[in-house]
């Protein structure tokens, strides 16, 4: 992702922000009652700057709910899909280190929205979920819109941006990874089918869903048995129920 200042609004994105230590932060910037109310939490911080309310509002997206608190600061250093790999592998053997073992993954094919990638890592958080990998172009950078709807999984949660998906999966392949392409017109539902925390589950954009090439590059594909009343689910709906799918089965 493109290194940037950025403002996290927000209790939880903020405050998230501030308990991670890779995160460079510039500056806090609190209104009297978040100060109050939030105290503890913000006590012992050099760069904590006390402004009015609209001050506030003025330096963040229209319509912000920052519950009078914001972070200034960089964009993080995320990992490349081959240095998260070698977090958990011998470079050697290949073998799984420690008690990690492997940890699903989920690709996102062009989507687009922050809201829904940050969600998408709130639920990626919830359910044990290794990373989430978006391609460089056509998936939002890190922002503050982001960052709020992650509540703090941003801070937890590799986000990998990849030059190319298709390359990206057959990565993961060679790592020992099932690819499973989520499509409401695959024969098998995903309860159906045998995954594990090999799994790499792979969304499209809403409306489009997986673009051919991508699909083609999957081992396989499995969908979501949903009622008739309704044609599909938001993108960041339907992979929060494919992991719980996932974790439910193979519980961390």
């Amino acid at each position: 992702m493109k290194q940037g200042q950025i403002y996290l609004f927000g209790k939880h994105a903020a405050l998230a922000a501030l308990a991670n230590p890779m995160r460079k932060i510039k500056r806090v910037l609190v209104t009297k009652n978040a100060q109050a109310e939030l105290g503890k939490s913000l006590s012992g911080l050099k760069n904590l700057a006390v402004i009015e309310g609209q001050r506030l509002e003025s330096l963040l997206p229209p319509g912000a709910v920052h519950q009078g608190i914001a972070v200034e600061c960089s964009a993080m250093e995320q990992p490349s899909l081959q240095e998260w790999l070698s977090s958990f592998s011998s470079p050697v053997t290949g073998e799984r280190r420690g008690g990690g073992g492997f940890r699903p993954v989920l690709l996102l094919d062009q989507v687009t929205d922050p809201h829904n990638v940050g969600a998408i890592l709130r639920s990626a958080a919830a359910f044990d979920v290794g990373a989430v990998i978006v391609t460089d172009r056509n998936a939002p950078q890190e922002s503050g819109v982001m960052a709020k709807a992650a509540s703090g999984a941003l801070e937890v949660v590799p986000l990998i941006a990849v030059t190319n998906l298709v390359q990206a999966i057959e990565t993961l392949k060679k790592s020992g990874y099932w690819i499973a392409g989520l499509d409401g017109a695959a024969r098998k539902a995903i309860h159906e089918a045998k995954l594990d925390n090999k799994t790499a589950l792979v969304l499209g954009a809403e409306g489009a869903g997986l673009r051919r090439l991508t699909t083609e590059h999957c081992d396989f594909l499995v969908k979501l048995p949903i009622s008739d009343k309704m044609e599909s689910l938001n993108v960041s709906n339907a992979a929060a129920v494919a992991m719980y799918e996932l974790y439910r089965r193979n519980p961390a």
